[in-house]
């Protein structure tokens, strides 16, 4: 299956970038390739908001674009770049309904317990804030975790 409309969003870490060949290989041919960075500045008292925001937003976009350019190098076409202002989940959600994404491919650190709890899960809110089909890419080396069975399973008698 191809989609015409795939988004991803990206962090600038190498596992991020690693949904990216997922995503060239779902896209159709005439399809495009969102990329959507989350830019958020974050200011201790005192500090010149607006210049935060302002470099946080440069950053991001130099980061899109030298990253277009190198997947044009290697001919990946039908590329866009965007930068959303704001919390990543949230960024991602609205960019998502706003470049009218068929799927979202992206990658998930795969922590749980207390790495989760204080890291929190972007995919884990981008999936509950959308109807968007969510192609999720974990690392290898992520742990794997059986869900926890509420009952004992049950004996089938004959």
């Amino acid at each position: 299956m191809k989609t015409s409309k795939i988004l991803v969003p990206l962090d600038g870490s190498e596992l991020a970038e690693s949904a990216l060949a997922d995503a060239v290989d779902l896209v159709a041919a005439d399809g495009v390739v969102v990329l959507v960075r989350a830019a958020e500045a974050h200011v201790l008292p005192g500090m010149d908001t607006i210049r935060a925001q302002i470099d946080v937003v440069a950053e991001a976009e130099q980061y899109l674009s030298t990253l277009k350019a190198e997947l044009e190098g290697r001919g990946i076409r039908n590329l866009e770049t965007h930068v959303w202002y704001g919390p990543p989940a949230a960024s991602i959600i609205d960019a998502a309904r706003a470049y009218k994404a068929d799927l979202i491919v992206m990658s998930t650190h795969g922590r749980s317990g207390v790495g989760r709890l204080i890291c929190g899960s972007v995919a884990e809110s981008v999936l509950r804030g959308t109807t968007i089909p969510i192609f999720l890419r974990r690392p290898p080396e992520a742990p794997v975790e059986l869900p926890s069975i509420a009952a004992p399973p049950m004996e089938v008698v004959r």
